[in-house]
């Protein structure tokens, strides 16, 4: 593994330990969501009637099906990426994408709402086995001084790939042929990341004879003890969720902002998940910069500054908006500059969040011990899940009771104080580092 005096993140795309891996999960995140919106806007607008659900219930559903395997299997995959190589099991995981990809290309050109639910639940299992070995790789190739950098391009590229493949989606269901074009642009994006990932490096495992428990009731208990064996690795995981928490409110309610307190039409909705996207992606490669090549996670507390003082100021900037009759497309949204405040709130706040994520996520990754890295990071992936069920029941409950979405989003802007309260209290080392690193950054 080369040391590197003064890292730079992007050099890492030209190198084979760092270029496949990233075009990998960014196809598979792409995927994820091209599939996803192509199929949440086909039960809407084409077959409806060939469901005995609702298109409101079934894009919960689709939904439900991503995450739940999350829930049920994140252990298992956590144990398999300790236990072979990391790149064997990538490729694996992408050959599973080809098959589900394959089906659905049969479920969008026959209308079959059954298969493309069947596919849904895969590719959220594809994503579950991916992660662990996702993380996890990174610190077994990239050095100190490169973590922070290597995971900010990680983040970035996931988020990237999260808007491309939603536009995507939405763009080639709007012709006739769309979901024959959809089903094609899923295969394709499987077969490129399979290619991509035949030129990872060998990662050699980290615990070969390590006996894979296929219980995921014992394994997820076992994973969640490991977990808060170690104070320091349970906050910042509790931590991580939280930001998952956080986003997760903001996105969806999207298209209800958009359209009842903005005035904007569906592209309006768009442009403020591209917005989103984009500020997560920029925060997430800044880190490098403001970190120094440190794993510092003095950051994180300036993110969450961010993420609430900028969402405060998003809720006040709705106030006393111009409503129009008619809804407002994207030319003549921006072109009111009632509308440049919330835009620039919603890029400050998620470009926070990103500066917020990107240190904790090198954190665990270094804190952890290797024999079980992956497993750490699997019960990761079961608190996310976790919690962003229940950001879904608050969001719910709120809007059941008459909450305005403004005053939702501004609600969950005042928690995400008393939740770094709250972590500043248990770990007060990340207020000393915020302290050290303004001071560093002051005298320099």
């Amino acid at each position: 593994m080369p040391d590197t005096a003064r890292p730079n993140q992007f050099a890492l795309l030209r190198q084979r330990r760092f270029a496949p891996f990233f075009w990998t999960q960014f196809g598979g995140a792409g995927n994820d969501n091209l599939f996803k919106f192509a199929f949440t806007v086909m039960v809407t607008y084409r077959v409806e009637s060939a469901s005995t659900l609702s298109a409101g219930l079934m894009v919960n559903l689709i939904a439900a099906l991503y995450i739940l395997p999350f829930v049920l299997f994140s252990a298992t995959s956590g144990q398999l990426a300790d236990k072979f190589d990391k790149a064997g099991l990538m490729r694996k995981v992408k050959t599973l994408e080809i098959a589900i990809m394959l089906l659905a290309l049969w479920g969008f050109v026959a209308g079959n709402v059954s298969a493309l639910l069947v596919c849904a639940f895969g590719m959220g299992l594809h994503s579950t086995i991916f992660g662990p070995a996702k993380y996890a790789y990174l610190p077994q190739h990239l050095n100190m001084a490169e973590l922070t950098g290597g995971n900010g391009m990680t983040e970035m590229g996931t988020f990237v790939a999260i808007l491309l493949g939603n536009l995507a989606g939405g763009l080639l269901m709007a012709f006739r042929q769309g979901p024959l074009l959809a089903g094609l642009a899923c295969v394709a994006v499987a077969l490129l990341g399979w290619t991509a990932a035949c030129f990872i490096p060998a990662t050699a495992p980290v615990d070969p004879q390590l006996r894979i428990n296929w219980n995921p009731f014992t394994e997820t208990a076992r994973n969640l003890k490991l977990a808060a064996s170690d104070r320091t690795v349970l906050q910042a995981l509790l931590a991580i969720s939280w930001m998952w928490f956080y986003g997760v409110a903001f996105l969806t309610q999207f298209p209800v902002f958009a359209r009842h307190v903005l005035g904007g039409d569906e592209a309006v909705a768009s442009l403020l998940l591209a917005v989103f996207s984009i500020g997560i992606a920029l925060g997430s490669v800044a880190c490098e910069w403001l970190a120094r090549g440190r794993v510092e996670i003095g950051l994180v507390p300036l993110g969450a500054i961010g993420m609430t003082a900028f969402g405060v100021d998003m809720y006040f900037a709705t106030l006393n908006l111009p409503h129009e009759a008619a809804l407002q497309g994207v030319a003549a949204f921006v072109r009111d500059p009632a509308h440049w405040r919330v835009m620039a709130d919603l890029f400050l706040l998620s470009a926070s969040a990103g500066i917020y994520s990107v240190p904790l996520y090198a954190l665990i990754q270094q804190h952890t011990p290797v024999t079980h890295r992956s497993r750490v990071i699997a019960a990761n992936n079961i608190i996310n899940a976790l919690y962003m069920v229940v950001c879904s029941g608050y969001c719910a409950a709120l809007l059941v009771a008459g909450v305005s979405v403004p005053v939702l989003l501004l609600s969950v802007a005042l928690l995400n104080a008393l939740a770094t309260a709250f972590l500043l209290w248990r770990q007060p080392l990340y207020g000393q580092r915020f302290v050290a690193w303004v001071s560093r950054r002051a005298v320099a």
